[in-house]
C-alpha cells in the first residue's frame, strides 16, 4: 500500500509526517475555482474529492486530499494573489470572527 498526500502544502506535509508513516507527495493540477452560489461547506468538499480523484493511483493506494477556505461574513476568501493581498486578508480577518473550513477526502484503491 502506497499512502499519497495529494497537496503541496508544507503544514499537511508536516501533519502527516507527526504519524510516522511513509507517503509521497503528488500534486492534484486541477481548477479550484468554486461556485460561489452553492454552500461555502459543499464547494470545500467537492473541490477536495477533486483533488483525490485527479492522482493517478494504483489498486492498493490511499489518496489522502483537502482543501481549505476561510470565510468572513459570508464571503469565502481565496488564496492570496500576492503579498499585498494577503495583508489585506489578514487585515480583515483580525479581531474579527470568521471560519475556517477545511474537506477532506481518503479514496482507496483505483475506483472512485
Amino acid at each position: 500500500m502506497n499512502l499519497i498526500l495529494a497537496s503541496a502544502s508544507p503544514r499537511r506535509q508536516e501533519l502527516l509526517k507527526l504519524f510516522g508513516v511513509p507517503f509521497t507527495v503528488r500534486v492534484a493540477d486541477i481548477d479550484e475555482t468554486m461556485d460561489l452560489s452553492r454552500p461555502a461547506y459543499d464547494e470545500v468538499a467537492r473541490v477536495s474529492r477533486l483533488k483525490a480523484l485527479a492522482i493517478p493511483r494504483q489498486s492498493d493506494d490511499v489518496i489522502i486530499a483537502a482543501d481549505t477556505i476561510v470565510v468572513l461574513e459570508n464571503e469565502v476568501l481565496g488564496k492570496p494573489k500576492d503579498e499585498a493581498d494577503a495583508v489585506r486578508m489578514l487585515t480583515a480577518l483580525s479581531g474579527r470572527d470568521h471560519q475556517v473550513m477545511t474537506g477532506v477526502t481518503v479514496l482507496k484503491g483505483d475506483k472512485a
